[in-house]
Formats: C-alpha cells, structure tokens, sequence
C-alpha cells in the first residue's frame, strides 16, 4: 500500500511538472487561499459551486475546496447532516439562518481541525482528511464543536473560555440527545478529563488565566456546575440547555458582538434565575477548586479501572439523566 501510495504520488508530480507554469502556480495559490491564515476566506468560497442542507430555521451552504477524496460527497453532506441535527435538538433550532461551510481537503485521514466565524456572517471552515472513511466522520466531534460556537455571540478575547467551554461541553450531550452518542461514555470522558481544568499554582481565575486545561475544560466545568444548579434551583424542569436557548432567542449568536455581562444575564433571564452571573463572579476574576469527586459521587458516577458504574439511586442521578435526555420540546 505504501508504494502504491508513493507511486501515485510520484505520477502526479510527472503530470504537474509538464503543466504550463501559470496553471500549477493558480492551482497553488488557489489552495493557499482556502487555508491562509486565520480568517476564513470569504470571498474564495462565494466562487465555489455551494450545496444547499435545509436545517431547523435555516440553510448551510457546503463548499468543497479543490482535492480528492476517499469519500463520495454525499457521505460527508450525511455527515453534515448528523452533525446539524444535533446542534438543532440541543438548542431547538439551528443557531444561525445561514451559515457558510467550507471543506478543505488534506493529508490523511479524520477531521483535522476547524475554525469558526461570524464577522461576515456564521461560517465554519473545517480541514478533512482525503483519507477518511466513514467510521471517522462517525466518531468526529470537531464539526459539532464549531457549530456550538455559532449559538453564542463573540466577545473580548479573554473570555474565550465560555466559548470554548460551552463547546466542549455541549457537543457531547448534544450527541447523545440525538442519539449519536451514548450517556455513559460521555459521563466517563468528563470524570477521566474535567480535572484538566481545575486552577493550577498562580492562577487568576477563569478571566485572567489563558491556558489550554483552564480555557477549555475550566469552562466546560463551569457549564456543568451551571447546569446542576439550574436544575437544583427549578426542581429539574430547566437547565443549562434552557439558558443557552434563550439566548439565541434574543438574537444573540457568532453575528453579534455582545458583552459577557449581557450574555450571562440574557441567558438567567430565560430561566428565572442569576445562576451563571453568580458564578462568574466567583469563577471569573479568582480561582476557585470545586469538590470533583464529591459532585461525580453525588451524580452517581463511581470509576471501575477504566470503565465507571452509574448509581441511579444517587442524590443527583435524576439530574444526571435529565442533562442528556432528549428535549421535550
């Protein structure tokens, strides 16, 4: 397979070599175009030909950039597809009316990376492996991941980890709210991980503090303590998923630009409460170490080696549950 491979690669060097050096050096800067820097390239995609996916209160119109792949095309519009449906049931509707989606072709196999954007309309650009199977956009997590920072407005950059955070941590749940993933394995996930996040020597609290652990997993844990105190605080009937709803009901996604404090507050007001505001205001400007083990004891979770067992008959197992069922409405 190797030489196989290298021979392939050998005869397209033959082939570009005897091409007019106009037409490599326009092919070259095409492809520059669709990976430069870190803007998404707007107008090179406006002179592609576009695919247009119907979604929940809105269209995504998909991109391919110029290269091969493994995968016929309406394999990765399914995955697409899979990938839309739950952002749609986690937020019950897609967060933007139109979003511009680009798949760029490259070196080997998964998904190897995505970028999202809002300054010129929601756009997403995601970097696919030309190797990659089915398997692989089954197990991807990455699209879902970009389409959640389309339902949350931009901001200063310091406050990246509720961005991140949400991501992280919706995405999971989104999937398994559609039956993309199951419940147990992503309790696992947040046990085996969620630590990375906690406050480390010499941090300033989740405002202040710029590190790969904090950003990402210290704002997934924000999410998740905000989502158990919701449901505490309302007797299960709403939750994170609520706050996050309202949200985008005010008009606010990847579009706008918003304040955190307008964010924060938006997102109580829909749920009655000033859960997520509080909780910046103790998480945000100052570290704060919450107690993980007793949280994942009282949501009925207990590690077995590598594995972890769920206790339905913990205090919060009830909570647990609701956090990943299907939305009722």
């Amino acid at each position: 397979m190797k030489y196989v491979e290298g021979f392939r690669w050998i005869v397209v060097a033959a082939v570009l070599a005897q091409l007019p050096p106009v037409l490599f050096s326009s092919r070259a800067q095409a492809q520059s175009e669709f990976l430069r820097g870190n803007r998404m390239p707007y107008d090179a995609f406006d002179r592609l030909a576009k695919t247009d996916l119907d979604v929940p209160g809105g269209v995504i119109h998909v991109a391919f950039a110029p290269g091969d792949m493994a995968l016929p095309k309406d394999k990765v519009l399914g995955w697409i597809r899979t990938s839309a449906k739950a952002i749609s049931t986690y937020y019950g509707r897609f967060p933007v009316k139109s979003l511009k989606l680009l798949l760029v072709p490259v070196d080997g196999a998964r998904v190897r990376g995505g970028t999202t954007w809002g300054y010129r309309g929601g756009a997403i650009r995601v970097l696919l492996g030309r190797d990659s199977g089915e398997d692989d956009l089954r197990r991807d997590w990455i699209l879902v991941h970009e389409m959640v920072h389309l339902a949350l407005p931009d901001m200063e950059e310091r406050y990246n980890w509720l961005s991140e955070g949400l991501a992280v941590y919706i995405e999971p749940i989104a999937r398994v709210q559609a039956g993309d993933l199951d419940a147990k394995e992503i309790w696992q996930a947040m046990m085996r991980d969620m630590p990375k996040g906690l406050p480390q020597p010499g941090d300033e609290g989740l405002d202040n503090t710029d590190t790969w652990g904090r950003k990402y997993w210290g704002g997934a844990m924000f999410c998740l303590f905000a989502d158990i105190e919701i449901r505490k605080r309302t007797g299960n009937r709403l939750g994170l998923q609520d706050a996050m709803r309202g949200v985008i009901a005010a008009g606010g996604n990847h579009e706008v630009d918003w304040s955190i404090e307008r964010i924060l507050a938006t997102a109580d007001k829909s749920v009655g409460l000033d859960v997520l505001t509080r909780l910046h205001n103790a998480w945000g400007p100052k570290p704060f170490t919450p107690d993980l083990d007793a949280l994942w004891r009282d949501l009925g979770l207990a590690a077995q080696g590598e594995n972890s067992e769920l206790n339905d008959g913990a205090p919060l197992a009830a909570i647990r549950k609701s956090i990943t069922a299907p939305p009722l409405r």
